[in-house]
């Protein structure tokens, strides 16, 4: 494939620099990047791409709010913030960042044309954003959001003097490549890799890695002989399956954490028959079956979590029954563990009118979730054997985000980030209703649609009180388990391995990045 930006030569040379040495660190890396263009998909494998070149107002790094490129900020009134801007700090060609790079951003980012995943659902609330001076920024909602702050550390920063005259295929082609990130961006090879360099004039310092080259390698067995063979030093999304091999490697060393992803099956809500969901004759179905609250509680119920955590994931996830792990903010201990009960899904299935089953296609990427096509072939047997004959179809990530989006799969598969370490922040873009000019429900691919999660999920946006808007977090939570509005299968640990000698540190989300991985002992 055609190296990006730089003639053939310079790919060449350029290539032959990134060769291991001791300033260069090589990470292979497993979620698929759709984009450079750091506003246009909120996706897993854009975001900790974006991360190296692109800041934002305010950081979110471990779970707790820190100045970005902004150095504080506090509520005027309930509908009214001011931010002060961080003095001094540049563009990559030299241009002063102002106010008015933030201005056009949230400008920008509401409607970026061609997403998918759009990040407009951070900027929902606000109604205007002006700027007193070059250094402060006062923004103001239309109704009272406490999660401000927290929203923006979603939504990077571009410049205006670069960004308004470019589209997402500049940022691609390296042309509007010009942030303010800790690295300077060198070559894009599209299903490949990212090459970076240091910007040593970065605001918070130096980084400590002079070249960075990001490979994208999605096949996990893959990632782990890269790193045996000394061709990368870092990989994140360790198989389960790889683990006990790479902990008896002399030269590598693994970094298991508690992570916030959690897996998800989300069945559509179409009115309609949909191809994908037929009687056992292969006849399609006049009405969709999983419109009753009966059959997706049926469905659940026939899931074995323990033997897809113990048998599939080997230990390395934790059972789940709602979208957030325990001891987060939002996770409703009131909830109680799903039940593995077939006999009484069966009995709900002849309830609703189907005691001979029907038959059903899981779709799920290829290409995205570790043991994600694994995962699905264990739901897939175990739903068949109460009667619901599940086929289930892998597709490429590119070809399913599309259609999935699109609510033409009968059932999908996500992997949640839970990116902000809060419930709400899967209430809006996963259980809200969907509502493009609102931007909610982005990844909320059955079109899952409940005026009370709606009402939860406004009132806890307007709230100030901490113990109230958790409160209603937590009803947010028992309404959708109640609804089986998705229905959710275990949390993944974040886990990455490197060779001897470096650290892998964690940030609030799975973000895989440069800046997390330092010299043991350091």
């Amino acid at each position: 494939m055609k190296r990006l930006l730089l003639s053939s030569v310079a790919a060449v040379l350029l290539s032959a620099s990134f060769a291991a040495d001791a300033q260069t660190l090589r990470i292979a890396f497993a979620d698929p990047l759709s984009s450079l263009d750091p506003q246009l998909n909120n996706h897993a494998g854009d975001r900790s791409d974006d991360l190296h070149f692109w800041d934002l107002l305010v950081e979110n790094k471990w779970n707790k709010l820190q100045p970005g490129l902004a150095v504080s900020w506090k509520a005027l009134d309930s509908t009214t913030w001011e931010f002060k801007l961080r003095p001094n700090v540049k563009w990559q060609d030299g241009t002063p960042f102002t106010a008015a790079d933030v201005i056009f951003s949230y400008q920008r980012a509401r409607n970026v044309p061609g997403s998918v995943a759009t990040f407009a659902g951070y900027l929902r609330t606000i109604e205007s954003v002006s700027a007193p001076d070059p250094l402060t920024l006062v923004i103001k909602t239309k109704a009272p959001n406490p999660d401000l702050p927290l929203n923006l550390a979603s939504v990077h920063i571009v410049s205006k003097h670069v960004g308004e005259k470019s589209q997402t295929d500049d940022y691609n082609s390296g042309r509007a490549m010009i942030g303010t990130g800790p690295y300077k961006f060198v070559s894009y090879t599209p299903g490949d890799r990212v090459e970076m360099v240091r910007n040593d004039q970065y605001w918070d310092g130096k980084p400590l890695w002079e070249k960075v080259d990001y490979r994208y390698v999605n096949n996990g067995a893959a990632r782990t002989a890269a790193l045996l063979a000394g061709d990368v030093d870092v990989i994140d999304k360790v198989s389960a399956s790889d683990i006990p091999r790479l902990k008896q490697a002399p030269n590598v060393t693994v970094y298991p954490y508690p992570g916030l992803r959690v897996m998800l099956l989300q069945p559509s809500f179409h009115e309609g028959p949909n191809q994908y969901i037929t009687d056992n004759d292969g006849k399609p179905l006049p009405k969709n079956p999983l419109l009753d609250v009966r059959v997706r509680r049926a469905l659940s119920l026939a899931i074995n979590r323990d033997a897809i955590v113990t048998r599939i994931m080997q230990g390395t996830a934790s059972v789940a029954n709602q979208w957030m792990p325990k001891n987060t903010f939002g996770y409703d201990p009131a909830v109680k563990d799903i039940p593995f009960d077939a006999a009484q899904a069966k009995k709900l299935l002849a309830d609703a009118g189907y005691p001979n089953g029907f038959k059903i296609v899981m779709h799920v990427p290829n290409d995205r979730y570790p043991q994600g096509p694994e995962t699905a072939q264990a739901v897939a047997q175990f739903w068949t054997r109460i009667g619901v004959k599940t086929q289930v179809e892998v597709v490429p990530w590119s070809i399913y985000a599309s259609r999935a989006g699109k609510n033409e799969y009968a059932m999908s598969m996500l992997a949640w980030g839970n990116g902000t370490g809060e419930a709400s922040y899967a209430l809006v873009n996963v259980l809200a209703t969907v509502d493009a000019k609102k931007g909610l429900g982005a990844s909320n691919w059955g079109h899952y649609s409940n005026p009370a999660v709606d009402q939860a999920l406004d009132a806890a946006t307007a709230e100030f009180d901490e113990g109230k808007r958790e409160a209603i977090l937590r009803h947010s939570v028992e309404i959708v388990s109640n609804d089986v509005g998705v229905i959710p299968l275990f949390h993944y640990q974040n886990v990455w391995a490197a060779r001897k000698g470096l650290k892998v540190s964690p940030y609030t989300s799975d973000r895989t990045v440069a800046m997390q991985v330092t010299q043991a002992g350091k």
